[in-house]
């Protein structure tokens, strides 16, 4: 990717886009080489710094471009020319030529070809862009068409304006309520370090009265206006009582279902909240982590930012060549034309790894705090620690397993726009063979993800590469496949009703500020966006606290693999884990006498064979039959030290 940066900006690409060229080949403020067969190309530019398009309104759908002549000029025009006098005037006022470079200023008004040759009047008011020395018109309405065009789904053009017009009136409501995401995002994170005790019960009580409450509110609301609607209701007003109907209806189905899972999950809710009281704990010793979403957002803006820049770089690389029209086109022969195919493979892998980053991060700060047995003797700053490691070691790691990821996005995208492509046209036979080779490739999508994750975190535990550590990640979770689908599982689903909480709390002061404007404006796509933006801001908070729990979670299962609590072997795990795993223990016994299926839920990682009863082990041991007493001595404080131990055995 920095070769194709570097070709695109050696070979002019950089200058052409800054600067800008006119349709001869031209690049605007400079002197330029002579084009064989184009006429107008090779002048001095120098004194002309702005493309000005002669039709700036004619833009072809098809190929999304301005369809006009392009020239240089030394001013954009400043207020709207109505007839080819005012552009005259212009051009002797301000010394910029609006029309072609073979018509001088005095033929503007005489010249025939000047309807051919001059722009289309009346000229809209225009400005130059910044840092792209483009004239632009002010009122851009007459772009509309192309953003009708655009948004296909929208059959008809009045509702487009009048949602359009709905976010504009509302443009300081949508922005409020974004900020109040945010915050509510960060009192949430907040609340979680500080009472992850009580919060999974919080939450469930919460989420239950806000989806019970705010559908009822729906249904009031709709109500309200449905008694008060008269005989002369205008069209918004409509479309606002009929949205109301579709919210109603969409939160009365929602909370049945969330009411549903929350009773068939309500025997499993206390297995989280060891986990996430330990979580907030690495959140109190680790406070940085709250910010982990923000570098990786800013990284990902300045990396998106680069590739877009590039990517417009390679839009006018290339030789000069003439078109049909007889004006030149810049384009590239050979296989360099596909350049930019691999610069779309690179937007996927690069943005992958630094999010593969973030988890590595992540998973070496929590391992850091999870294997410290003092954590007083933490480093001063775990996250730059485990940075520093990543940086020196593990950068391979990363790259390997968000290249994986990769792989399989690829293929995935390539289905998804071949069904798009041919969306109407293909059978139902093969319409279906596409969802399903889709749905199948998204699944293994996340699956690897997910043990990519848990990859990272035994790459930080253990310093293998990243082969290795997916293998032993793997036989672990596959060891404990049970505890995994139960704890994992509910912990991300109170995460998950989190999310759902700030989701709905931003969207019920949505609907009682945007209520006020039901007269005059539709608010169905500013709720819309408000609510999308709310859940894109709590998931960005609360997946770093998802994360920290599966890092604990694998710490534990391996601290419980390859530690049984006996001097030498201690375990590493923290006081309330232990609490947490006793009380499973004795809760698996009781529900195994039971003979249900939560008694074989937490199968115990650390076999329990070996650590006989005193009285059985000293019974069955042949040595004591001999006269050895070392032996029996020897033998009898084994027996010993094992039952004492088994009474602390973490299943």
């Amino acid at each position: 990717m920095g070769f194709i940066c570097g070709f695109s900006i050696a070979t002019g690409a950089a200058a052409r886009l800054l600067s800008g060229y006119d349709s001869y080949g031209n690049i605007c403020g400079q002197k330029n080489v002579k084009v064989e067969g184009i006429v107008n190309s090779g002048l001095d530019l120098t004194q002309k710094k702005y493309v000005f398009f002669l039709d700036p309104c004619n833009i072809d759908l098809v190929h999304q471009k301005i369809k006009s002549i392009a020239l240089c000029v030394s001013a954009c025009p400043r207020k709207e020319l109505k007839s080819l006098a005012d552009i005259q005037k212009f051009a002797e006022t301000n010394g910029s030529t609006l029309c072609s470079y073979e018509l001088q200023p005095s033929e503007y008004t005489t010249d025939p070809r000047a309807a051919k040759l001059c722009p289309k009047y009346p000229v809209p008011e225009s400005a130059p862009i910044p840092f792209f020395h483009r004239c632009a018109p002010v009122n851009i309405s007459c772009y509309a068409k192309f953003a009708e065009a655009l948004i296909t789904f929208v059959s008809d053009s009045s509702v487009l304006h009048r949602l359009i017009s709905g976010v504009m009136t509302s443009k300081e409501i949508i922005m409020g309520l974004c900020l109040l995401s945010l915050v509510l995002s960060m009192i949430l994170m907040v609340i979680i370090r500080y009472i992850s005790r009580v919060l999974v019960w919080i939450l469930t009580i919460l989420v239950i009265l806000g989806s019970l409450g705010g559908t009822g509110v729906l249904w009031w609301l709709y109500a309200k206006q449905r008694i008060s609607a008269g005989a002369h209701e205008t069209q918004i007003a409509k479309d606002n009582l009929q949205a109301l109907l579709i919210y109603a209806i969409a939160a009365t189905v929602f909370t049945v279902i969330m009411l549903l899972i929350v009773l068939i999950m309500r025997k499993r809710v206390a297995l989280t909240i060891a986990l996430f009281h330990v979580a907030g704990k690495v959140f109190i010793h680790l406070p940085l982590l709250v910010f982990q979403p923000f570098w990786t957002f800013f990284v990902l803006i300045v990396f998106w930012t680069y590739w877009i820049t590039v990517l417009l770089f390679l839009g006018t690389t290339g030789s000069p060549v003439p078109n049909e029209e007889g004006f030149v086109e810049f384009r590239m022969a050979g296989p360099l034309k596909y350049m930019w195919w691999y610069h779309v493979v690179g937007l996927i892998w690069i943005s992958e790894f630094i999010l593969a980053c973030q988890q590595m991060t992540v998973a070496g700060a929590v391992v850091t705090y999870y294997f410290t047995r003092e954590k007083r003797n933490l480093p001063f700053t775990p996250i730059l620690a485990s940075v520093n490691r990543l940086v020196c070691y593990h950068l391979g790691t990363v790259a390997k397993g968000s290249f994986i990821i990769t792989l399989v996005k690829i293929p995935r995208m390539i289905l998804m726009y071949i069904h798009t492509q041919l969306k109407g046209k293909e059978n139902a036979c093969a319409r279906c063979m596409l969802k399903a080779c889709i749905c199948c490739l998204w699944c293994l999508e996340k699956c690897l993800t997910y043990l990519n994750q848990n990859a990272y975190t035994a790459t930080a535990i253990n310093s293998t590469n990243f082969c290795t550590s997916a293998k032993d990640a793997f036989v672990i979770l596959v060891e404990n496949a049970l505890r995994v689908a139960a704890i994992n599982t509910v912990g991300d689903f109170m995460l998950f009703l989190g999310k759902v909480l700030i989701v709905c709390s931003t969207g019920l002061a949505g609907i009682m500020l945007l209520n006020y404007q039901r007269d005059y404006t539709i608010w169905v796509l500013p709720l819309i966006i408000v609510c999308l933006f709310a859940f894109l801001v709590a998931h960005c908070f609360l997946s770093i606290y998802e994360m920290v729990v599966d890092v604990l979670f694998l710490c534990f299962a391996i601290d419980t693999k390859y530690n049984d609590g006996s001097p030498g072997r201690e375990f590493y795990m923290d006081k309330v884990l232990m609490e947490f795993v006793e009380n499973s223990r004795k809760s698996m016994k009781e529900a195994g006498r039971g003979g249900g299926a939560e008694g074989r839920e937490l199968k115990p990682m650390v076999g329990e064979g070996w650590l006989k009863d005193l009285d059985t082990c000293l019974g069955t041991t042949h040595c004591c039959s001999t006269e050895d007493l070392l032996c029996c001595l020897g033998l009898t404080t084994f027996c010993l030290c094992a039952s004492l131990s088994s009474k602390m055995v973490m299943p």
